[in-house]
């Protein structure tokens, strides 16, 4: 038949093809292996000044030999196999399939366009969305620096600080707990250490000064809490120094100060104290934190052991084992007027405990976070604000507590959150290097400055209100890079702006 002959014309015609190659590939081999086999004595009788022996360097020119051959070989089988697809290409041309590929060629272009289009619109979205977002923070960088300025670095610890707190008898002092093993009071107005306490054998985890008495109330990781008594007199402030020029917190903040300045022994002409007045045990792993009921004569302690301690302070003995939490506990906190402790866990959950009825000792449960609560505060009125490692700062009615009445969120871990007595303006530290302040309401009122010069370089761990004009300072901070910033913030013109 007309078909089989032509078939079979074709197929005679493609072998002819493959024995041509094969034959011209075999001639090709020949001749080039005659003339590697000249050069090679051409580059040996030309290379007789050279340092390699004669045996090695004939070993080096046969394997680049056959390296050569292997790449002619593949070479050859490319060529035949571009053949192949020729003639393939040839029998789909003939079978009218060109236009069915042309088509499909067209639409992975358009496809692809499209594709490319798409990707430089969301470019030009991004772009613009993140210059107009720079051009709003300038603005807010402006009114920040123009409520919030830097007025004192407190510098001394050899390790970082995790927590600070205000006194509130007089003489007002700063405090610092510190995992150097030590805690430290300071002058506010100078910047000065006036007394070192290192009576713990562990990281210095809390500080809490006593309601009435010059008494301070540090939590450990030896596994214990210290009372201690103290008496300072404070130094000659300083003429007061100019703060108006204060770096814009958009400055780049990717690289860190050198930290030579922290590796000082201290201040050496600061005097130490190395004996407590009551010491608190029982736990069976580390205090994290500790704080003074109402009144001062009992203090909680909370531990990684999942418990907190409620102890008797002149007799130093346990009253409450307040037990419940599933996991290790990172914070305790009381009333400022009644009897009453929160505490806060790693299980995502923080607790209310109410001792108003000496014969009722009742606790509640609150799930409102998904990540370890770090903090839970008590505010002068009826709420209490959590922190959380899931980036929320939630505010509580202590009347109904079911779900919160405010939530905060931001871009970065919170820890040991504070809110200002008076004002009721909640600090938020945060483990990106900043604090944030917001209204309960959940309305954000400034950020403070931070640069390569300005504010804190490492995690923000805690942050401390004081109510007392005098110092100069109404915010505390502390952070992991060995230093306590005091800030002055203009409550009256945040709150005007806000």
């Amino acid at each position: 038949m007309p078909v089989e002959s032509g078939s079979s014309a074709a197929a005679a015609r493609q072998a002819k093809q493959k024995r041509k190659s094969h034959s011209l590939s075999i001639r090709r081999t020949n001749s080039t292996e005659q003339e590697r086999s000249g050069l090679q004595r051409d580059m040996l009788e030309g290379q007789q000044d050279s340092k390699l022996p004669l045996s090695l360097r004939t070993n080096l020119l046969d394997l680049f030999s056959q390296i050569e051959k292997e790449f002619e070989n593949l070479y050859i089988e490319n060529l035949e196999l571009r053949r192949e697809m020729e003639t393939l290409n040839e029998r789909l041309s003939a079978d009218g399939q060109t236009a069915e590929g042309a088509d499909l060629a067209k639409g992975a272009l358009k496809t692809k366009a499209s594709h490319s289009t798409s990707q430089l619109s969301q470019k030009l979205k991004t772009t613009y969305k993140a210059s107009t977002s720079k051009i709003v923070s300038s603005f807010k960088a402006t009114t920040s620096r123009a409520v919030c300025q830097l007025v004192r670095e407190y510098v001394g610890h050899r390790d970082g600080i995790w927590d600070l707190s205000v006194s509130r008898t007089q003489p007002v002092v700063l405090g610092t707990a510190s995992a150097d093993h030590s805690a430290m009071l300071w002058s506010i107005e100078t910047g000065k250490c006036l007394l070192r306490y290192a009576g713990h054998q562990g990281s210095v985890n809390s500080i809490k000064f006593h309601p009435t008495e010059q008494m301070a109330l540090t939590a450990s990781g030896d596994q214990t809490a210290h009372i201690w008594r103290y008496m300072v007199q404070l130094p000659t402030p300083p003429p007061a120094a100019d703060v108006t020029q204060t770096p814009s917190e958009d400055d780049v903040d990717s690289s860190d100060k050198d930290e030579a300045d922290g590796e000082a022994e201290g201040p050496s002409d600061c005097p130490s104290l190395r004996v407590a007045s009551t010491t608190l045990r029982s736990h069976q792993g580390v205090v994290i934190a500790a704080d003074w009921l109402v009144g001062g004569k009992q203090a909680v302690t909370a531990s990684w052991d999942r418990a907190a301690n409620l102890y008797d302070v002149e007799t130093s003995e346990l009253v409450h084992s307040l037990t419940g939490h599933d996991q290790e506990l990172t914070h305790c906190c009381t009333h400022p007027t009644q009897r009453l402790v929160v505490t806060s866990s790693r299980d995502t959950t923080f607790r209310l405990w109410d001792f108003r009825d000496p014969s009722i000792h009742s606790v509640n449960v609150f799930q409102g976070h998904t990540d370890t609560v770090t903090s839970a505060v008590f505010t002068a009125g009826d709420n209490v604000v959590s922190g959380s490692d899931d980036r929320t700062v939630k505010v509580w009615d202590l009347k109904n507590m079911r779900s919160p009445i405010a939530t905060i969120r931001t871009d970065s871990a919170v820890n040991r959150v504070s809110v200002s007595v008076t004002q009721r303006i909640i600090a938020l530290p945060h483990d990106n290097r900043q604090v944030r302040l917001f209204d309960m309401g959940g309305v954000r009122l400034a950020r403070l400055p931070q640069s390569n010069r300005t504010g804190h370089r490492r995690m923000v761990c805690c942050s401390a209100w004081c109510e007392e004009d005098a110092t100069g300072c109404n915010l505390f901070t502390c952070g992991f890079d060995r230093q306590a910033i005091g800030w002055s913030i203009n409550v009256a013109a945040l709150l005007q702006e806000k």
